[in-house]
């Protein structure tokens, strides 16, 4: 716990060229020496400004720095080795003459425990292993500016100091990342936030095909020979063509791609992992630019950024520093896109992004023909948790529906399919886009969620059919955030999003009495306003049609109203309730149909009903009792009463507390 003059002159004399000499020896040493010293710190200055040439001027420095600490004529370099690493450090760091000694001692003191104990000799103090602010601020003029909290050290999180106590005896040191850098070690720093990536330069040819073209002029004073510009905008479009975008940019340059850090320790991480890798940051947005970030970003000047934005950015929350700005366009890969990924021409069938093309190609493992397993994967991860997925399994010989009804719902899905004829090859404009949504109004049991079924199996998709319960909040903006991330999961367009009991969501707007009405009816507005830019199928079933707002229905593109079926569909109905494989007595279907007046799901459920009383029987056998007495529970769960002119001579059955039919 103390280290005494025998000790510290034994410290003296392991360091190579230190013996250790008294202070009138080093007085004369360094007289002698000085012009010396002069010129190569000079010379030091006027080399960091060289990219090649800052390697010998950072072991000048080091050396004369650990000169003043030693108190020794012929010192040696203070970090061991390194000289090349520190120089790109102080390059791509921009540091100035005064950072970069002050970088060097701080290293020097770091990398090696018996300058460490040297220090503590140095400063009186065991506990001080590390120099304090006036302990640097004696070896290097003007260090504790440079130490100060918006200095470029401390902003770009090369140099930590002590968090509290008196300035002057705050301790100093050069963060872990600075430290393995100088070792040789190019690790991520552990403080970056969560998904943050780095990027290689890339190569400009490889990222022409995938940029996109650019709707701003901006965009060629990003790509051309002009100066890098110290803030880069890239918006629209999806995520991968806006990193495309920026890597045309600036095509030799490494990325380090992350979401806007969130707390403190996160920003000197990114700023730190920048300034040691020569990197520009890419912040990847979702919404606005938080002031604090912008705030941050205008401060570190010494930094190059991009920010990759879907919407443009208000200029009024930009940073306030020079920037250029490239929109992008389309969102739709590109033939070259689809050539280059999967070596296959566009599918018609998927009007993938850029990023959900990469995604899918991962997931098919680049095999074209499971793209469509691959697709429906892309928008399962996102959907399962707020919508239910049905894999089509009935068919339009299922469906039991009066000609008119089953002539427009072919008329539906031949909308669906022709799109690519209409739009692209005859030339008509698709506004507000080419999306199909449909509304199937009519009583419940009426067979909207079979035709909404019927309808994907024809065109060979999954239906989705969204779960309100997991999709509407009571927190405000919750619920848009639920439907955007479903509108967003399903623009791959291979698949039907299904609304049932739709009037919850698309009802009409009200007028505004409290908070409440308020902000349901901006849900009703950005609902009508993501359906006017969805591409895919969309099926809005609802028991009253005049409870739908009267702008969606300016947007239903088919409309088809599900009536209660009348006796000739009702017989039908029965007819196919029963699979042929059904232990089934003689049933009198036209008595069934004629006597009750029901929907086509109550005959269904009380088919259902019947065949698990006659399992229940001696003779397993499904008969005109069993079916009757389906029936009976059918009325009870609807509330409707049992009369003797509905159930005729059946009457007496149902009147008492019959069950199961015996045998």
């Amino acid at each position: 716990m103390y280290v005494d003059d025998r000790e510290a002159e034994q410290i003296l004399a392991t360091l190579p060229g230190l013996t250790g000499p008294s202070p009138e020896q080093v007085g004369v040493v360094r007289a002698r020496l000085r012009p010396v010293m002069d010129k190569a710190e000079a010379w030091f200055e006027t080399s960091l400004a060289d990219g090649l040439a800052a390697s010998r001027g950072s072991e000048s420095a080091a050396a004369f720095t650990a000169s003043d600490l030693s108190g020794a004529s012929d010192a040696a370099a203070a970090v061991d080795d390194s000289g090349s690493d520190f120089a790109r450090l102080v390059a791509v760091a921009r540091l100035n003459g005064v950072d970069a000694r002050v970088l060097a001692v701080l290293a020097a003191v770091e990398m090696s425990p018996h300058r460490m104990r040297l220090v503590t000799y140095l400063q009186d103090n065991v506990q001080l292993p590390r120099l304090t602010v006036a302990s640097m601020d004696r070896m290097v003029p003007g260090a504790a500016r440079r130490l100060a909290p918006g200095a470029p050290l401390r902003r770009s999180g090369l140099v930590q100091t002590a968090p509290d106590g008196p300035w002057a005896t705050r301790m100093c040191w050069p963060a872990e990342r600075v430290v393995w850098a100088l070792a040789g070690d190019d690790s991520p720093d552990p403080g970056l936030p969560s998904g943050a990536v780095r990027l290689d330069a890339a190569d400009p040819q490889a990222t022409d095909s995938a940029t996109g073209s650019a709707t701003d002029s901006a965009a060629d004073s990003a790509t051309g020979s002009a100066a890098e510009p110290e803030l880069l905008l890239v918006s629209g479009s999806d995520a991968d063509s806006r990193l495309a975008a920026v890597r045309r940019a600036w095509p030799g340059r490494r990325l380090l791609v992350t979401r806007p850090p969130a707390t403190e320790q996160e920003w000197s991480a990114v700023a730190r992992e920048a300034a040691v890798g020569g990197r520009a940051v890419l912040l990847r947005l979702t919404g606005t630019l938080d002031p604090a970030a912008a705030d941050r970003v205008a401060t570190l000047t010494e930094l190059s950024w991009a920010f990759s934005s879907p919407r443009e950015l208000a200029l009024d929350t930009l940073p306030a520093r020079p920037w250029s700005e490239v929109r992008l366009e389309s969102e739709a890969a590109d033939a070259a896109d689809w050539q280059r990924v999967l070596g296959v021409p566009p599918d018609p069938a998927y009007p993938l992004s850029r990023e959900q093309l990469r995604l899918v190609a991962a997931a098919c493992g680049g095999d074209p023909a499971r793209i469509g397993d691959a697709v429906r994967r892309l928008a399962g991860g996102h959907l399962d948790g707020l919508a239910v997925r049905v894999r089509p399994r009935r068919t339009m010989a299922d469906l039991v529906l009066p000609a008119d009804e089953t002539a427009r719902l072919r008329e539906l899905t031949a909308r669906c399919r022709g799109r690519g004829v209409v739009y692209r090859d005859w030339g008509f404009l698709p506004l507000p886009s080419r999306g199909v949504v449909a509304l199937f109004s009519g009583p419940s049991g009426t067979g909207k969620t079979l035709a909404a079924e019927v309808v994907a199996g024809e065109l060979g998709l999954d239906l989705y059919k969204v779960d309100l319960s997991s999709v509407v909040s009571k927190y405000i903006g919750e619920t848009e955030q639920n439907l955007e991330q479903i509108f967003q999961a399903a623009s791959a367009g291979d698949l039907v999003l299904f609304f049932d009991e739709a009037d919850a969501l698309f009802g009409k707007r009200s007028e505004v009495g409290d908070a409440h009405d308020r902000y349901a009816n901006i849900e009703v507005a950005y609902l009508l306003q993501r359906l006017e830019t969805y591409d895919g199928l969309v099926v809005l079933a609802t028991n009253l049609q005049r409870n739908i707002d009267d702008a969606f229905l300016r947007r239903i593109s088919v409309s088809i109203d599900f009536a209660a079926p009348d006796e000739e569909h009702r017989r039908r109905i029965w007819e196919q309730a029963f699979p042929d494989t059904a232990p089934v007595d003689v049933l009198d279907f036209g008595y069934l149909a004629r006597q009750f007046k029901i929907t086509g799901g109550v005959i269904r459920n009380a088919a259902l009903a019947a065949a698990f009383l006659a399992a229940e029987t001696a003779g397993g056998r499904i008969t005109m009792e069993t079916v009757v007495l389906a029936l009976k529970r059918e009325f009870q769960k609807l509330g409707r009463l049992r009369t003797e002119v509905d159930f005729g001579p059946y009457f007496s059955l149902v009147d008492g507390d019959h069950d199961v039919p015996s045998s």
